[in-house]
């Protein structure tokens, strides 16, 4: 297979716009010595036919994967995710990417935002506290919200 030309910066920051998804997932474990485990992801999620563009912006970023999500709501169609779990992919690259390439809708500002402000929150190891579990807690509720509002 030959080399594909990349992917604009602009073209994935369009595309986390209106497809991405900064993510802050909370597990209660008893084997972490909060309880707690706190791990921040990235995705984009299209449609089955629209794979290569994942792989383009997976190859790109130079982090991440590409994975089949089986759809099975109705009126829903099979898609590809590409996700990125590291946490050292995402404090090294997602981050930083979006820090010198904006988004430009609000709700998405937004949401990166609270997300960065609970990437610091963990770089300063405050997810091993209960309070600081609480604050990314409060944080997280915040994100993704369709209402963007001026909060």
């Amino acid at each position: 297979m030959g080399r594909t030309k990349p992917i604009s910066n602009d073209y994935i920051v369009g595309l986390t716009d209106g497809e991405g998804c900064f993510y802050v997932n909370k597990s209660n474990l008893k084997s972490y010595r909060s309880g707690v485990r706190i791990q921040l992801h990235f995705h984009l999620k299209l449609r089955e036919c629209d794979k290569e563009i994942l792989e383009k912006i997976r190859n790109t970023l130079n982090c991440g994967g590409v994975y089949f999500q089986k759809e099975k709501r109705l009126n829903h169609t099979s898609c590809y995710r590409y996700t990125v779990a590291s946490q050292q992919d995402i404090f090294n690259k997602i981050i930083p990417f979006f820090k010198n390439n904006p988004l430009q809708t609000a709700s998405k500002q937004k949401s990166f935002g609270l997300f960065c402000k609970i990437a610091e929150l963990i770089k300063m190891k405050k997810h091993l506290t209960s309070e600081g579990i609480q604050k990314i807690v409060s944080l997280k509720q915040a994100m993704n919200r369709r209402n963007v509002g001026l909060a």
